[in-house]
Order: C-alpha cells, then structure tokens, then sequence
C-alpha cells in the first residue's frame, strides 16, 4: 500500500493513517469537548434563577462581562438541546387540563343548556344579549330574556324564574354552559347550588361542547325575518316573542323525529308516533306498489340526548 499511495502523488501520511486502529465513533473524545464535570457546570448556571428566561448569547456576554467563560455560545444551546431545554427552561404553571363535559338526558328537565349571543343595536359597535335556555332532550326553550348587557344578575333572575316555572326540585337538573364569564359567576354558581342543580361548563374554544344552543342560535340568525339590525331593545323583544312562540310550537324539529318541541317536553311524542304510523300504514295498504322498500314508518323519535357522547370501544378478539 506504501508504494501505491506514492505511486498516485498521495502523501506518506495517508499510509500511515489506513493503518491507524479503527476507534468506534462512541470512544472517540475531542480535545475541545466538555467533560461532564463541566457540562453539568454550564447546565447549572443556564437553568438557575438567575439566567433561566435569558437566552445563551446574554448570559455568555454576562458572564463574559463578569470575567467568567464556560464555554461557547453553541456549546451552550449543545448542552441545552441534549436536556431538552432549549425552548423553556422556567419552572411554568401548566394550563389546567379541562375535562371533556359527557352529558345524557333522557326525559325532559334532566339537561338544560343555556348561552347568550348578541344582536346588533341600531348603530355600528351597538348590541342587545339574547339569553336563552333550552331542554336538549326536546329542545324547548324554556327561558329567555333580551338584555342591554350580559350580567350575572340577570342571569340568576332568568335561571331562577325558569326553574320555578319547570317545577324543578332538588337534584333533579344539570345546567350546561360555555365559559363566558356570566356563566361562570359567583352569583350563578350560588343560585345553582341552593337550587340543588349540578353545572358544567364547555372546553374553552369548544364549540361542540355547547351544540344544541349553537344550533338553536344559527337557526334564529338564518329566519327569512331576521333584520340586520334592531332599532331598539322593543324591537328585539317582540321579534323574539314571535320567533320562541314558532320555534316550541310549530317547528318540527329533525333532532326529535320532526315533532315540535312542546309535544316532545309534554309526552305527546308516543301517542303522536302512533297517530302517524297509522295513517302511514293506512295509506300502505290501498296502495303497496308505491313503496319498494316495504311499508313506510315515521322518523325515529330519540330516547336520549347526549353532549359529547363516549365512543363505543370495539370488543377486544
């Protein structure tokens, strides 16, 4: 190989380089590196009160300032990195983990959900409160209010005069909210817990955590007789008059096998289901050829109303 190596030009050097004993990458140690004496030095000073919220290359100028030098700027973000500190090396309070609201009614007054959305005043920047509270198992409204603002004070007056109006005793009712802070007052919570009725709240940010009062809002929003904006407080209030009046009494709701919600939250839905099953097997029989998939049956009439029902876990082989 000597020869070979000046036959090509190649310096001597390289030969005695090929002949060299191979070291494994894990044993080999740069004269440049730390020792882990030292490592653990730097990680020290980079992770202490002092310096924890201070990125490498001030504390590198600090220390330098000081007459101190540990190492290099990139060695620090080197140790940083292998301590899986680089980005956040403070002590931080962790956001709380919300817990995922599961929640069954399967009559009515188990399950109320209630929330508050603004509609827009006569001028720009101006809005009336809709606060709303519906049963989700018939999708009742059972209490609302149009407010010049959103307070805890009317928010009480409006749950309690409808938990008088429902008859609802002790123990009886869960009240579901999002996290608006009307929701999650004081004086809300007090109210609730005298009445003996449980409260959640949604995830924040979580829309379907609240669906049903979401819903009902998207509905009222796209009415044909919606107006961009009302001229006065009267006004909101004598729409909304109209809108709860068609929406428990008239609308036939898909959620609930296209019953109106007062037939739903009066026990009407059996006897209504059999009204239509008879009629629709009626017409069945005078005319069969007009069904190919055998005789028709009215939509399915739910026997509960779930927020954010479990998943079912398949069954293990």
């Amino acid at each position: 190989m000597k020869e070979a190596c000046e036959a090509v030009g190649l310096p001597r050097a390289t030969y005695y380089y090929a002949l060299r004993p191979a070291v494994p990458a894990a044993q080999r140690h740069s004269p440049r590196r730390l020792d882990a004496a030292e490592r653990a030095e730097v990680l020290e000073v980079l992770v202490s009160e002092r310096f924890c919220d201070l990125p490498p290359r001030e504390v590198w100028a600090i220390l330098l300032d000081e007459g101190t030098y540990l190492c290099s700027v990139r060695q620090m973000y080197r140790i940083l990195a292998e301590n899986a500190a680089v980005r956040e090396r403070r002590n931080q309070l962790r956001h709380p983990e919300y817990k995922r609201p599961e929640l069954v009614a399967t009559g009515p007054n188990q399950v109320w959900s209630w929330d508050i959305t603004k509609l827009k005043g006569p001028a720009t920047w101006s809005y009336f409160y809709l606060y709303v509270i519906m049963d989700i198992f018939t999708r009742k409204t059972v209490g609302w209010m149009v407010a010049t603002r959103e307070s805890a004070t009317l928010a009480v007056k409006l749950i309690g005069e409808s938990c008088e109006r429902e008859g609802i005793s002790r123990d009886q009712l869960t009240v579901h909210a999002d996290r608006g802070s009307s929701m999650r007052s004081k004086p809300v919570a007090f109210l609730l817990s005298d009445l003996g009725v449980t409260k959640t709240h949604s995830r924040p940010y979580t829309s379907t955590d609240n669906p049903y009062s979401e819903a009902q809002f998207r509905t009222l929003k796209y009415r044909p007789e919606f107006p961009d904006r009302f001229g006065a407080i009267e006004d909101a209030r004598v729409f909304c008059v109209k809108f709860f009046d068609w929406y428990n009494n008239q609308h036939h709701h898909t959620g609930i096998g296209l019953l109106t919600p007062h037939q739903m939250h009066s026990g009407q839905a059996d006897q209504i289901s059999m009204q239509r099953q008879n009629v629709l097997s009626e017409f069945y029989s005078q005319h069969p050829e007009r069904f190919v998939k055998g005789e028709p049956v009215p939509p399915k009439v739910p026997k509960a109303a779930w927020i954010n029902k479990p998943e079912e876990k398949p069954d293990a082989a």
